[in-house]
């Protein structure tokens, strides 16, 4: 087991995906909030935890299918055990090894950066999108934020640093058209919050590829 997949193993018995859920919540329902979903698509998650967002998208009447994935297999547990639906399913593995399946969404909260090769995982994610599909990637974990670009250090696990522009850059080569966007929140305590943000990357997979 790497060294990712064992913290996130640990945490799940500890209670952290639950307070990750509470932290991200905000920011993600606020983007996610923003997209119409105005035709029927299926859905992949990955770095699911518990499984909040699934259980979000499922709730969803065009949502036909939502798939989520996660190196820990602890997590899973705990997202099987807080999960009842017919349209949902959690698989444990990592993307590289995840089937041909086809979305029409993907999307990865604080999740993509812990990748043995960000590039390598962004190819993949643009296979498994059908043509038009798009991918959502949050984070709060960037360069251009001087708060949490410490998290790697105080981890001590693996985690890829990188600037918007940057990554900006590692979707364009990947072949997405590609879009920025900082999500604030005005009433939180904390400044980079306020003023930062979470970065969300928007990758879509031209029609014509």
């Amino acid at each position: 087991m790497d060294e990712v997949a064992r913290t996130f193993d640990a945490w799940a018995r500890n209670g952290r995906a639950e307070r990750m859920e509470r932290e991200h919540a905000k920011s993600v329902l606020k983007f996610l909030g923003s997209v119409p979903f105005d035709s029927a698509f299926a859905f992949l998650d990955v770095g699911c935890g518990n499984g909040w967002v699934v259980r979000m998208m499922a709730s969803k009447t065009l949502c036909k299918r939502v798939v989520g994935i996660d190196k820990s297999k602890k997590m899973i547990i705990e997202a099987r055990k807080k999960t009842e639906n017919a349209k949902t399913k959690f698989i444990h593995t990592d993307l590289e090894s995840l089937g041909r399946l086809k979305f029409d969404y993907v999307f990865s909260m604080e999740s993509l950066y812990y990748a043995d090769s960000v590039s390598a995982a962004l190819e993949k994610i643009y296979v498994l999108l059908r043509p038009g599909g798009k991918l959502f990637c949050g984070t709060d974990f960037y360069t251009d934020n001087k708060v949490t670009a410490k998290w790697a250090g105080m981890l001590g696990i693996q985690m890829h640093l990188y600037s918007k522009k940057e990554w900006r850059r590692l979707f364009q080569d990947a072949g997405f058209e590609t879009r920025v966007r900082h999500v604030t929140d005005s009433r939180d305590r904390r400044k980079w919050r306020r003023e930062l943000g979470t970065l969300f990357i928007t990758g879509t997979r031209p029609n014509t590829r």
